[in-house]
């Protein structure tokens, strides 16, 4: 069959979108007019869709959307959720026969130590040291570990449990998991360790924490696609943190790396991304860039589109990365997507958290959010509430906890600056913007085209 040209063809089939929460509900909405689109899935963070968690499987979730495919009409799915919907999308393709990235490429971007082992192979210059923790969960901490160094989960999203600890006690303190906080990590866990134990065999298993040697530098994210096997690049985007915390405080685009640390981004990303067997798909690469020693390191590969950036493209380049994960799809080629005249010279999304687990910033209401959108009607913005509980949690795990996202855009780095304050102040928020731990970049032309050239 014949494929209309992507800025041409009107979809009548119908598109599955698994796990549609926050930016990919407003981002796949756009489309719903030539992308008439179903969901399925439920919300990770809200009670009482979360009670869903207790005996999920993936199989078995994927079996039932494949039974119900033919008649809903659905010809093609799609995920950026990357606890469960990345891995169900790519295996509900792989059933049905529709395009999609392939199952082992997802389960060997995201479980994290098999991932690492496929850089050192292909790509050693831009990996870090890393082993194993030698103790399982619940079980007493080495007394023989090095330190500094920086745990993560084998799998996990969210940089959940992810940090640089300085000894013993701050790593045992870390790992030292109450029974309720055991049952959450272990059905979060679970159902991708079901599918890598028969998919991935020689990974180990994902119920396991991964020690790191620490990295330094900014840090980045490389953004593409992948079609036919060929890989083709989108952006960067620098992810800037709290002062002196892991913490992220707003994400930028466009940014000021360089384009010789653009290439071999991309570089790397091809070694790694084909020894994975990623053929098709958008996918985002987080990594370090150090400006002193010009050394570039890989935090992970994400088999998805970072959904948080999609707006900043859309602002900057008039790129809309939401149609392009529904091209790709649907088996089309995005490179010649039209595209919208851009609104902004650079973007941001701006991240707002608390450091303090008493605190309670207001929560927007109706009247807030109208106001907001009058005076700045391209703005995005998302608040989270969070209960007590809640807090605490997210306190143990992550070391503070997000309350809101704010998305602007600005004609420069001085004018986005300025809006985010005056936003921030019609919120109630202390603004995402105003911390600084080094002067903000400049913002060059995007040095990527949608096309894949430099």
């Amino acid at each position: 069959m014949k494929l209309l040209p992507p800025a041409l063809a009107m979809s009548t089939a119908r598109t599955l979108v698994l796990f549609n929460y926050d930016w990919d509900r407003a981002g796949f909405g756009r489309w719903t007019s030539r992308f008439p689109l179903d969901t399925a899935g439920f919300d990770l963070f809200s009670f009482p869709s979360n009670a869903r968690l207790a005996g999920f499987d993936l199989e078995r979730f994927v079996d039932r959307l494949a039974k119900r495919a033919h008649r809903r009409g659905w010809r093609a799915v799609v995920s950026n959720h990357e606890q469960f919907g990345a891995l169900a999308a790519a295996m509900l393709a792989e059933r049905m026969g529709w395009p999609g990235t392939p199952v082992e490429a997802v389960l060997a971007c995201q479980h994290k130590l098999h991932a690492r082992r496929v850089l050192q192979a292909v790509a050693p210059e831009a990996n870090t040291g890393f082993d194993l923790l030698p103790a399982r969960y619940g079980e007493p901490i080495p007394e023989d570990l090095a330190y500094p160094v920086f745990v993560k989960p084998v799998k996990a999203a969210f940089s959940v449990l992810a940090r640089t600890v300085r000894d013993r006690e701050e790593l045992a303190a870390l790992t030292d998991f109450r029974p309720w906080e055991l049952w959450v990590i272990r059905h979060q866990v679970e159902p991708f360790e079901r599918v890598a134990r028969a998919r991935l065999r020689d990974a180990g298993s994902a119920h396991r924490m991964l020690m790191e040697q620490p990295a330094g530098g900014r840090q980045y994210n490389l953004d593409g696609y992948v079609y036919e096997g060929k890989v083709r690049p989108l952006g960067v985007v620098e992810s800037v943190m709290y002062p002196a915390t892991q913490a992220f405080m707003r994400f930028v685009y466009p940014c000021a790396l360089p384009d010789s640390a653009r290439a071999r981004a991309l570089d790397v990303a091809r070694r790694f991304l084909t020894a994975a067997g990623f053929r098709h798909g958008l996918f985002n690469m987080e990594f370090f860039h150090d400006a002193a020693s010009d050394r570039l390191t890989v935090i992970e590969f994400n088999p998805r589109m970072a959904a948080q950036f999609s707006d900043l493209y859309r602002q900057v380049d008039g790129i809309d990365l939401h149609r392009v994960a529904l091209e790709l799809a649907h088996g089309r080629d995005p490179a010649s997507l039209p595209r919208s005249a851009p609104t902004a010279g650079v973007a941001a999304s701006f991240v707002y958290r608390s450091f303090d687990p008493a605190a309670r910033p207001p929560m927007p209401g109706g009247r807030a959010r109208h106001a907001l959108a009058q005076v700045f009607p391209d703005a995005l913005l998302f608040a989270f509430p969070k209960t007590r509980g809640q807090i605490a949690r997210d306190f143990k795990w992550l070391g503070s906890y997000r309350y809101g996202i704010l998305h602007l855009g600005g004609r420069d780095a001085s004018d986005l600056s300025a809006r985010c304050i005056v936003a921030s102040r019609m919120l109630g928020w202390t603004p995402a913007c105003t911390h600084t731990d080094h002067a903000a970049p400049a913002c060059p032309a995007p040095a990527f085209s949608l096309e894949g050239g430099l």
